[in-house]
């Protein structure tokens, strides 16, 4: 029962019942801008559909629930046998589900369909984050394992499969299958060539036994895993990729022993796991010795997700934010329409659009082939997106004020999860390091960045006058290393800049070129040059309810 003077007034409604896709705008022009028209009204329909079930409060608590209620590992039954299992929560296996049935690890076999996955990821990612690690790698895994085709031949069909077939089962006994992968050991993070793990060859051709540890092993209860390995033919312990069965095909366990669960800052949902090999049983995937090159592809998709994730968090943080100010009173007025709080969510929304603009036109690339491009465009854009999302989700947390702060608004949620992304998938020097490598030695992928960024040449002097600055750079590599980061945010900011001096109203790429590379730039959100039409940039934001 309620007090007499407990009357809730001046809140919000709920961000709820809504249409995730068809309510961000930005989205919805970049899905209609890349597809092939002829595509459209399926891949509409489909994603509308994924909106409103994004936008639903089941699906809401879904995401609640799964953060809430962490995996749990058990190692042993009730007898003593080492089982190595982890429970989830019902509401993991179906986010899981559902991100399985909307094809989020089925974009090889369908036209327009990284682009088409790229947009899905990025609304079903604003639920909840954590579940959709084995679903990133599930996709991802499709390029490193053709490169063995009889490998390739077996798996791919179930990983591409729209039916989520939860339970440790040989992979010919299930409908569909999820990967993880194990790269990382504790001597050598993301300097993958200090893998100490050993591979013997055993008498069947391409498999070996595996011994050794690894530091983080995503999704532990997937089918399979993508490991690598030093493979001893021959004496010379080289680094190979190696497939890992959790089950073998006579209905055995695989020896796969569970440690312990990470107990991370954010993506509670996911299992992440420390495990030991002892003779495990594994297939070479590749030539030996080529296990780094094997990995390139998935490498690649899966920062691409780390892109669309740090997107999406951005996406449902600002939407948050606006859907607040919208509702919420003060000092006689709505918050949106005070000129200081519109300074910062229409800074806030411009981001966000940057991010989103640049993520889809990466996804698009895929679907055209243009590897070239994607060598700088994808290391650049997921040290820049990735590195703007905590800032983004703390600004927006800010706006809702002590609402934001408590555990029911959602958004302390999406803090934690923010910086993941930019760790993920090497951290911020591993990819900035990656585009020097490129800039250096690739100078097809440079031609292809300046082909693309030359397509807004003219449109705007800021932005040209940030690409000459961005050249001049280039020009003088001595102590490039040192500045690698500094060359990787410029990089990152002209693309985002053409892109959305090309595709965005012009009142938005006035106020991205004005902010980002003009002179009157401030350090923190909310420092836009007041004439700019800061109203009609939120309100482009604004989630449709």
């Amino acid at each position: 029962m309620a007090g007499s003077t407990h009357t809730v007034t001046n809140q919000p409604p709920p961000l709820s019942g809504y249409d995730v896709f068809t309510a961000d705008r930005v989205l919805v022009a970049a899905v209609e801008r890349h597809l092939d028209p002829a595509l459209l009204d399926e891949a509409r329909d489909e994603l509308a559909l994924l909106g409103r079930t994004a936008g639903s409060a089941q699906a809401q608590e879904w995401g609640r629930l799964a953060d809430a209620n962490p995996p749990e590992l058990r190692t042993h039954d009730r007898y003593g046998h080492r089982v190595d299992e982890v429970d989830f929560h019902p509401a993991w296996h179906r986010l899981v589900g559902k991100g399985v049935t909307s094809g989020l690890t089925a974009a090889w076999k369908r036209p327009g369909g990284h682009l088409r996955r790229a947009a899905a990821f990025l609304v079903w990612a604003q639920v909840e984050a954590g579940h959709l690690c084995p679903l990133s790698m599930t996709y991802a895994a499709v390029p490193a394992l053709r490169a063995q085709p009889d490998l390739a031949e077996v798996w791919e069909p179930r990983l591409t499969s729209t039916i989520y077939d939860a339970g440790l089962r040989p992979a010919s006994q299930k409908a569909g299958v999820l990967f993880g992968m194990g790269m990382t050991e504790k001597q050598g993070g993301s300097d993958v060539r200090a893998t100490t793990t050993r591979a013997e060859p055993l008498a069947a051709d391409g498999a070996y036994a595996l011994t050794g540890h690894k530091w983080f092993c995503s999704a532990p209860m997937s089918d399979g895993f993508l490991v690598l390995a030093r493979a001893d033919d021959g004496g010379a312990g080289l680094l190979s990729c190696f497939l890992v069965p959790r089950i073998l095909e006579d209905g055995t366990r695989n020896t796969f022993l569970i440690q312990r669960l990470k107990d991370k800052l954010g993506n509670r949902s996911n299992a992440s796991a420390e495990v030991e090999f002892d003779r495990t049983w594994a297939r070479r995937v590749g030539d030996e010795g080529r296990g780094v090159r094997a990995l390139v592809d998935m490498v690649a998709a899966t920062r691409l997700d780390c892109v669309l994730g740090s997107a999406a968090l951005m996406r449902q943080a600002v939407a948050q934010a606006i859907h607040h100010c919208g509702y919420r009173s003060a000092f006689g007025g709505l918050l949106v329409d005070k000129p200081l709080m519109s300074n910062v969510l229409a800074d806030l929304a411009l981001e966000s659009e940057a991010a989103t603009t640049l993520a889809l036109r990466l996804a698009a690339a895929y679907d055209a082939g243009e590897e070239a491009f994607l060598r700088i465009a994808v290391p650049a854009a997921k040290y820049w997106v990735t590195k703007r999302c905590t800032p983004v989700v703390a600004e927006a947390l800010e706006c809702l004020g002590g609402n934001g702060y408590v555990e029911e608004s959602g958004m302390p949620r999406l803090l934690r999860e923010s910086p993941l992304n930019s760790i993920w998938e090497g951290a911020g020097n591993v990819q900035a390091l990656d585009v020097l490598r490129a800039l250096q030695r690739e100078p097809e992928a440079f031609d292809a960045f300046l082909r693309e960024i030359g397509r807004a040449r003219g449109a705007d002097h800021r932005l040209d006058a940030a690409v000459k600055d961005l050249l001049t750079e280039l020009g003088d590599l001595d102590g490039v290393e040192a500045r690698a980061r500094r060359i990787t945010e410029r990089i990152a900011l002209v693309l985002q800049g053409s892109l959305l001096v090309r595709f965005a109203p012009a009142d938005v790429a006035d106020a991205f070129c004005a902010s980002r590379f003009g002179t009157d730039r401030g350090s923190a959100f909310g420092t836009l040059p007041h004439t700019l039409d800061l109203a009609g940039i939120v309100e482009r934001a604004r989630p449709v309810v």
